[in-house]
């Protein structure tokens, strides 16, 4: 007897639908509808007809125009360079700390539920915390710094520029190493236990066998980190909105603040917002390529290479 063959590719695209669905309404719709709304006039929830301007571009000139923009474009940077150069060597200290074959560590797990708790408490109550925290005149760190005699009086710390982003950068850095520890170990673990075993019986000390094995092996899951954090740290929202509303004079002021503000407070000028938003995607997806471009594997581009020359000659060979 024939047996009919079931295919099962069917299911997949059906179980594909859910989410494409979603994808077209939630996500790829109103990047496209951002897109266009820059180069128009809509202004307002109560404006429902708009209309192209004249001079398609005037909103983006009028955004990268705008001191306001620039000098948030200025913290966003700072702050994400500040908080995401000691999350990754911390990161990558604990990822070398909890797999390393030789330090037989107790209670690992309880540790990694640690240090990655900071990333699953709500941005809210973290930015309640911390304020709280600094806050003037009565806080935990005025009577701290006051007994260990470093000031004689109760110190304005939210009102610094300097220490405002310095503590917004902190709690990014705070909230975000565990999370990257985490991403870090899963790429070690699938590392070739034999190549770890060879490395071992070869004399290679812990160190070398870091800086000369796993990182190598792991160039893939950096690059996704590095990329990812990236994108993160450009639309840094949250934590500068509900800790010090983009305050002390702008000095904690993002990005995404920044658009938050040209939507949503005062004029309502969504075609700015989106404006700054289209200018925003595009500054990720320059930085992004230039970060692929950065940490290609050129020994797989030689190989390639190679094997693109080699092919012709051999081609030719076997037509002679």
């Amino acid at each position: 007897m024939n047996k009919k063959k079931v295919r099962y590719a069917k299911y997949g695209y059906f179980f594909c639908i859910p989410f494409t669905v979603a994808f077209l309404i939630f996500s790829l719709y109103p990047i496209i509808y951002t897109a266009v709304i820059g180069f128009t006039d809509l202004k307002g929830l109560g404006m429902t007809d708009f209309h192209l301007l004249e001079d398609p571009l005037r909103n983006f000139k009028t955004i990268l125009a705008n001191p306001s923009f620039r000098e948030a474009f200025g913290n966003t940077v700072v702050i994400w360079i500040a908080n995401f150069i000691p999350q990754i060597a911390l990161a990558l200290l604990l990822t070398a700390w909890f797999t390393d074959r030789r330090s037989k560590i107790k209670g690992q797990g309880i540790f990694k539920v640690l240090f990655y708790m900071p990333n699953i408490i709500t941005a809210a109550s973290i930015a309640i915390l911390f304020k709280a925290l600094f806050e003037y005149p009565m806080s935990p760190m005025n009577d701290l710094f006051m007994s260990l005699g470093l000031i004689d009086e109760p110190f304005q710390f939210l009102m610094n520029k300097g220490i405002a982003r310095a503590i917004v950068a902190f709690i990014q850095f705070w909230m975000w190493y565990g999370y990257t520890m985490v991403i870090l170990i899963s790429g070690v673990l699938g590392i070739s236990p034999e190549i770890f075993e060879a490395a071992e019986v070869d004399g290679a000390n812990k160190i070398q066998t870091f800086f000369l094995i796993t990182l190598p092996n792991i160039k893939t899951i950096l690059l996704f980190t590095l990329v990812t954090s990236l994108i993160g740290g450009l639309n840094m929202f949250d934590i500068p909105k509900l800790f010090l509303l983009g305050g002390p004079d702008n000095a904690t002021l993002t990005t995404s603040v920044f658009i938050y503000n040209q939507a949503f407070s005062g004029s309502y000028m969504y075609n700015r917002a989106a404006a700054a938003s289209m200018i925003m995607f595009v500054i990720i997806c320059i930085l992004s390529a230039f970060t692929f471009f950065l940490m290609r594997d050129k020994d797989d581009e030689k190989r390639a290479k190679r094997n693109f020359v080699a092919k012709p000659s051999k081609e030719g060979e076997t037509a002679k």
